[in-house]
This record gives structure tokens, sequence and C-alpha cells, in this order.
């Protein structure tokens, strides 16, 4: 008997392997013979694909030789592309008060968030899960701010995370004045006791060597959620606090829908800079932050009369008595109507003495409060005393701030 060579032998004898013989082809299966009614109940089937494969091909080949069920099958298929219309992978916006509002309902807080800071809640956690998925290069995504200084408007680049620190050391002042910690470097805070808003904000992004970064998404908000808490164990006493904003001061009742307000103008501008569709606030929450403008704006037509950038008043009247208004008429969403005094902000606004009425709607109003648009641009229609309508919309625009 002869012993074959070691394998190794042969692969190194310098001779070529034979090369093993091709495997046989292997013919696709045919398409099953069907009968011409089975194959038509079929149709449904196929324009769903939800048939097998040896199905789907018979089907198809059917239908390459039978017009009426090629028709049947075409109108099918565009039935099927009825049912399933193309959806947004966003979530709706209104999801989080639906849940939440369905969860109280069937167990209400036992301490409950008051309610006028419930805007600053939603917007807060509005603009959070914004963020939330923002990689490192969006957070330093260029970012324009926008505001009004006398007749000028002004603009200030920063970045998104820029955008989060401001919103910071802003809201830093609801929090000092509820005792809260000041999220402003302590070296800084002593010499701006007092400081503005864009005092404060400038203070914040030159104390740091380096730009903001994500890292400063977890202190603002760790901050909103203090704030909120603090206030809703504090209950409605503290609604009446002042909260120092430089040169004026608001209650805290106020002051938290400036905030809210602020955060969602600033998460618009932060959805421009990454091309994020953003919708407005909730429409009554929209209503209270149109109320808050509406309410200030007596005060700021005085301050921009004193500065010499309103017309002089034209009736003085003693304080509480009707004089020279301004019908203000917010449409849409959150929209209503306010009669705004025009001489005096210690007058009474009166429908007797109405000499002019302005209507916009919601959202361009609240714009135009955020300095986002030219005053003369702003109004959607106007009658009556040209001076007065133009006067008013220039105070809108002059609420505006960094």
């Amino acid at each position: 008997m002869r012993i074959p060579p070691p394998r190794s032998s042969i692969e190194d004898s310098g001779r070529p392997l034979p090369e093993p013989p091709p495997l046989p082809a292997v013919p696709a299966p045919a398409p099953p013979v069907l009968e011409h009614k089975v194959l038509k109940s079929l149709l449904g089937a196929w324009a769903l694909t939800a048939c097998s494969a040896e199905e789907a091909a018979a089907v198809e080949l059917h239908l390459g030789s039978c017009g009426a069920c090629a028709d049947e099958a075409l109108r099918l298929r565009d039935a099927v592309g009825l049912l399933h219309p193309e959806e947004s992978l966003d979530l709706d916006p209104g999801l989080r008060s639906r849940v939440l509002a369905g969860c109280l309902d069937r167990r209400p807080p036992r301490i409950p968030v008051p309610d006028w800071a419930a805007p600053y809640d939603a917007e807060t956690a509005r603009l959070d899960a914004l963020l939330q998925d923002f990689g490192s290069g969006e957070w330093h995504a260029p970012v324009r701010l926008k505001w009004y200084e006398g007749d000028e408007a002004v603009t200030r680049r920063t970045t998104v995370a820029g955008v989060i620190a401001h919103l910071l050391t802003v809201d830093g002042l609801v929090a000092t004045t509820l005792g809260l910690d000041d999220p402003l470097p302590e070296a800084a805070r002593a010499a701006l006791t007092g400081a503005s808003p864009s005092e404060r904000t400038e203070a914040y992004w030159n104390a740091s060597r380096f730009p903001a970064t994500r890292g400063v998404r977890l202190p603002w908000r760790e901050q909103s959620h203090t704030v909120i808490r603090t206030v809703s164990f504090a209950g409605g006493g503290s609604a009446e606090l002042a909260v120092p904003y430089g040169e004026f001061a608001l209650p805290l009742r106020d002051s938290m829908l400036d905030r809210a307000f602020e955060c969602w103008v600033h998460a618009g501008d932060i959805a421009d800079a990454v091309d994020y569709p953003y919708q407005p606030p909730a429409p009554r929450h929209l209503n209270r932050m149109i109320d808050l403008a509406a309410r200030m704006l007596p005060g700021a037509l005085a301050d921009r009369r004193r500065a010499g950038f309103a017309a002089p008043a034209k009736e003085l009247v003693a304080a509480g008595a009707p004089g020279r208004s301004l019908r203000l008429e917010v449409e849409g969403h959150g929209g209503g109507e306010w009669l705004i005094p025009l001489d005096s902000p210690g007058a009474a606004a009166s429908e007797e003495f109405e000499v002019a009425h302005v209507a916009l709607d919601g959202v361009e109003f609240c714009r135009l409060a955020a300095g986002h648009v030219p005053p003369e641009d702003a109004a959607a229609g106007q009658v009556g005393d040209r001076e007065a309508i133009r006067d008013v919309l220039s105070a809108a625009a002059s609420l505006s701030r960094m």
C-alpha cells in the first residue's frame, strides 16, 4: 500500500494545485402558477408589501399581461400611500403640557408651581429640550443678539453657549432676590451690585479666559429648577418681591414673566442659528407676556419723552384722570385688546379719549418688543393719530435689551 506524501510536500513542490470544478448554477425558482381569482385576491396584500417573495413574483408576472388587474393594483398602491402620510419626527411642542396636565388631573401636586411662574417653567423646559441633542459644533454656532437703544438698532455677536450664559446671569437677578447663589464669579459680584442685565452678562463673558461651552447648560438648568422650586415653596407671599434690573425693578411675578419671554426669544435666536423650527409659547402664556409688555408701555413712553425721543405730551391730566389713549389690538392666539395712556403713565386709559388704534399679530408684537422688528415695519393696521402710533410702536421696541 502506497502512503500519500504530506500536504506540505505537495504545496512546496512548485507545481500549481488544480482548480476545483465550478459549482453548477442553481436556477431561480419559477413563480408559482396561480389561478386568476387567486392572483386578484392577492392584489391588496401585494400593495401593502405583505406577500411572500413567491406570491409577489407571481402577481407582478400576472400584472404584465392583465390590464384590469394592473389598473386595480395601481389604485390600491395609491390608496396605501394615503394610509401612510409623511409625519415629522419632531415631538409635538404641546405634548409635554398635555402629559403633565393629564398627570396633574389624576394626582394634583402637593406643592404646586404658582400660576405666574408657569410660563417660566414651560419655556426653560422647552429650551432645555432643544439643547439636549446639540453637538459640540452647534454649541459654538454664531448667534446675533438684537435690541434697541434709543432709536438705534444694536446687535451683539456671541454663540449658542454665550446665549445660555447670558440667560444664566440675568436669571441670577431672580435667584439672588430669592436668597439663592449668584452665578457671577465672586470677584465680580461686589463691583456689579445694582448692575444692569447687559453689564452682568459682559462681566460673566469677560471673567472666563475661554468662550463659554456646552458646560454652561447644567448650571443654567439647575438654577432654573431651583428658582421654580423656591417660588413654589415660598407660595404667594414672594410674588411682590422687587427684582432689580439696574435702573428699574419689577415685582417677582412680572420678573418671572419677563424671564420666560427672554427665554423664548433667545431660544428662537438659537433655533435660527442652527436652522431648526421653534414654536411660540402656549396661548395662555403668550397672552401674559403681551400683557406685561402692554403694562410697561406707558412708562417706556414717558422715558422716551424725557430723553427727547418722543413727542411732548399734548394734554396733561391729574393722576388717575382719563386722558388720551391708544387702543392696542393684538390678534391671533394669546391676543387681546389694551388701552395705552399716551400723555402720562399716571393717567387712566379711556375709550372716550381714544385717538388711535393699532392692530398687530401676537408673535409680531412680541418680536417688536424683543427688538427683532423695526417699529415702522411692525403694524399690520393703524388708524388715527400717526404721531401717537409711531411713539407707542417705538416705545415697544425700546422695551428690548440684551
